[in-house]
């Protein structure tokens, strides 16, 4: 499908040779996205996060179905409320969200939302019974929409506008490139040992991935010359 986009309009390439600068392609923009995503620090070590959170939670996602109908014996309308539950908890979060970044600040924000999601995959791992599971799929929605608020605020306040869509596309690519994976892995760890063992590999996972992360995002909050500054205390 990519091969099928145009590459630039006429009136850009126009625009282009008149002013004397080279050709604009789709893999010149895709590859200046990579190389500035790349060399700066912070966002370069969010996006590898988001990576691995992502690719954990697809371990969870691909076999919840399962776990609903068959550990924790809900049926399908039972399964149908646990998705809307999440849901509720997604909006919930897109609420409260704003405030809690404005109150704690960006990074400590997405520290926390990563702590949260680690409690809870070893939450619906563990959960006894359908109201648990319930609690920590709510939870799950909540901490993603908090999630989300604070990498976007971040990406509008230090990416140049100019090279925002092409920072976000490399972004996305990175962070959401693993979920396949993720879901694949999920179905494997399940059929070894058992239902509920994807989601306790996920909090191991994130918990480890956040604990190695943690210095290297704090570490990025000390400006690098070139690189534009973050305001970590902002929020919305």
């Amino acid at each position: 499908m990519l091969t099928r986009l145009p590459r630039a309009s006429h009136a850009q390439e126009a625009h282009a040779r008149q002013a004397g600068q080279p050709k604009v392609t789709i893999r010149g923009q895709i590859s200046e996205g990579l190389r500035w995503l790349f060399r700066h620090r912070l966002l370069r070590v969010v996006a590898v996060l988001l990576g691995v959170l992502n690719f954990a939670n697809q371990m969870g996602q691909a076999v919840l179905v399962l776990l609903a109908t068959q550990t924790l014996h809900v049926g399908t309308r039972g399964y149908g409320l646990l998705l809307a539950v999440t849901a509720v908890g997604s909006v919930i979060g897109g609420l409260v969200s704003p405030a809690v970044t404005r109150w704690l600040g960006l990074l400590p924000s997405l520290i926390v939302a990563g702590a949260a999601d680690v409690g809870v995959f070893i939450g619906l791992g563990l959960a006894p019974d359908p109201a648990v599971a319930a609690l920590m799929l709510a939870g799950e929605g909540f901490v993603v929409t908090m999630w989300n608020v604070v990498t976007v605020s971040l990406r509008q306040q230090i990416v140049p506008g100019h090279l925002l869509g092409r920072v976000n596309s490399v972004y996305r690519m990175v962070g959401w490139g693993l979920m396949p994976l993720g879901a694949l892995a999920g179905g494997f760890v399940a059929h070894a040992a058992g239902l509920r063992a994807p989601y306790l590999v996920a909090g191991l996972l994130c918990g480890l991935s956040l604990l190695a992360a943690v210095p290297l995002l704090l570490a990025a909050e000390r400006p690098v010359p070139g690189q534009p500054p973050v305001n970590p205390s902002a929020g919305g």
